[in-house]
């Protein structure tokens, strides 16, 4: 298996989408509870019916993730956890299963790692890309550049708060999709999904957007299917997290199986 012969996250979601489907995006942290231990979990994530996975890179000061996913990157930094540990995964994920994978980061350990550098160590790897939840379209020169030379997506986010002149920029240079955040503030599953995130959509479709996925405080099977029912894909994360810190492989196996299928 080759990143080559990989399907691109563009690709799957237009391919789900002309089946009348979407896609399902799962996020782990890499070296949570230990690196060998989320290689295993991201690849069980993969074979219980996730779509694309968003692996998180560990953060000291991880601003838009509630306490579940920041309990969870504190315990992979106290453990050892190296930036470098975000290749070694998505290599040794990549050999293991055709899903995309993208990398969810905050910026500064990319300009401290090197842009170009990580860029160029991810595409080897087999990554797909990253999401830069803190990275703003006017800031991202660098990143536009080395992705482009790379040959990787870049996924911006766009909030309900969003100018419509931002969103559209999000659009123009987004690739792979549009994250769109469901609701202000940070992660963390929630009983009812902001009706916001409807409108978000709508707005996001109207600038132009192909590719929209939903994300933030999705965590049952009933709002994955009422996010597909306007969107494009469902990004799941904090009750993933929690089933394998809770119970380790098995547990995160049977929650992906159930948000992918209703059972």
């Amino acid at each position: 298996m080759t990143a080559t012969a990989r399907i691109s996250v563009e690709a799957l979601i237009a391919e789900r989408k002309a089946a009348g489907s979407g896609v399902l995006v799962g996020y782990l942290p890499v070296g949570f509870p230990d690196l060998e231990t989320s290689i295993e979990a991201a690849v069980a994530l993969v074979e219980n019916g996730i779509d694309i996975l968003e692996l998180g890179v560990p953060y000291s000061d991880p601003v838009m993730d509630g306490p579940v996913i920041q309990l969870a990157t504190q315990t992979a930094l106290a453990n050892g956890f190296r930036l470098r540990d975000t290749m070694t995964a998505v290599a040794a994920i990549t050999a293991r299963v055709d899903a995309p994978v993208l990398v969810m980061t905050y910026w500064n350990p990319v300009l401290q790692y090197g842009v170009d550098r990580f860029a160029d160590e991810l595409a080897a790897a087999g990554g797909a890309g990253l999401i830069t939840p803190d990275l703003i379209p006017d800031e991202a020169q660098l990143w536009l550049a080395a992705s482009d030379r790379a040959g990787l997506d870049r996924v911006f986010l766009a909030a309900p708060s969003s100018s419509d002149a931002r969103l559209a920029r999000a659009v123009e240079i987004s690739r792979g999709f549009v994250y769109a955040v469901s609701t202000m503030g940070i992660t963390g599953a929630r009983a009812d999904l902001d009706q916001a995130a409807r409108s978000l959509v709508r707005r996001l479709r109207d600038a132009g957007a192909t590719s929209t996925c939903v994300g933030v405080g999705i965590s049952t099977p009933e709002q994955v299917r009422e996010v597909l029912e306007y969107a494009d894909g469902a990004i799941v994360g904090s009750l993933l997290v929690k089933a394998l810190a809770d119970g380790g492989v098995e547990a995160v196996a049977k929650a992906a199986s159930l948000l992918a299928t209703g059972k």
